[in-house]
């Protein structure tokens, strides 16, 4: 699924997203983690590229690949303002391409749960195992199977602003473990208001499924953790962070 006229608004709507607790994960995870020297890593479903540029104003060698090609224009606008040097390419995560002997790759914000398909996760996984170089780490986090099936199911959530307004319906899907975002906007322009929908699908899988898959894909899974904490998911954590490291 590829961000439509969202992106124009994904920024205001994510003000409050803990980029910094995102970072701090980073960070953490190399310190800890980290078996190589540098620190040259992608940021994959970099989405407008908040993170990535943090990092990059941080020394690190960042680019930053996502499905959308505004989602990239806004994220390159940004880093030009920044005054940083990101580069970013628009690519599916599972065809991910181009990419060499990195320290490290990551997938954050629930970025890895819009592939629906088992297979897709496998691919990806792969293709971030051959972007890394030994002993490379891959950081990603996902919704729990507690947050697909409990916490969304059938909710709505909204927002009123004098800009920008949304009510958002989630819905299940034929899919386990899976959810349907009906998203709608009103957007102020002068005296009136413009409707936009989208529709986003989202799945997540079990934790053991993930680490099987990252197993077969090469990786050693060091921990599993959840909602930015150093404390092991429970049966109600709602987003689970994987760190794992390139056999």
């Amino acid at each position: 699924m590829t961000y439509g006229r969202f992106a124009d608004w994904y920024d205001a709507l994510m003000a409050e997203a803990p980029y910094d607790a995102w970072q701090s994960f980073v960070e953490r995870a190399f310190a800890r983690y980290s078996q190589r020297p540098g620190r040259r890593v992608v940021d994959i479903g970099c989405g407008t590229g908040e993170l990535a540029i943090r990092l990059a104003k941080a020394g690190w060698q960042v680019s930053g690949v996502d499905l959308s090609e505004h989602m990239l224009a806004i994220a390159q606008a940004k880093a030009g303002a920044a005054g940083v040097d990101v580069p970013f390419f628009e690519q599916n995560m599972a065809e991910l391409d181009g990419f060499s002997d990195l320290d490290g790759a990551f997938i954050f914000c629930d970025a890895l749960n819009y592939l629906t398909g088992e297979e897709d996760v496998k691919r990806t996984f792969a293709a971030v195992y051959r972007a890394l170089g030994g002993g490379g780490l891959l950081l990603f986090d996902v919704h729990s199977v507690y947050k697909t099936d409990v916490l969304f199911r059938d909710a709505v959530f909204a927002d009123q602003d004098e800009d920008i307004s949304y009510i958002w319906t989630c819905h299940p899907l034929d899919w386990p473990h899976s959810v349907g975002h009906e998203l709608t906007f009103f957007v102020r322009r002068g005296a009136l208001y413009e409707r936009y929908d989208e529709w986003h699908e989202q799945r997540t899988f079990e934790r053991a499924a993930y680490e099987q898959w990252l197993y077969d894909a090469g990786f050693e899974v060091l921990e599993v953790t959840a909602d930015f904490t150093d404390a092991p998911p429970t049966e109600t954590a709602e987003r689970l962070f994987f760190v794992a490291r390139k056999r």
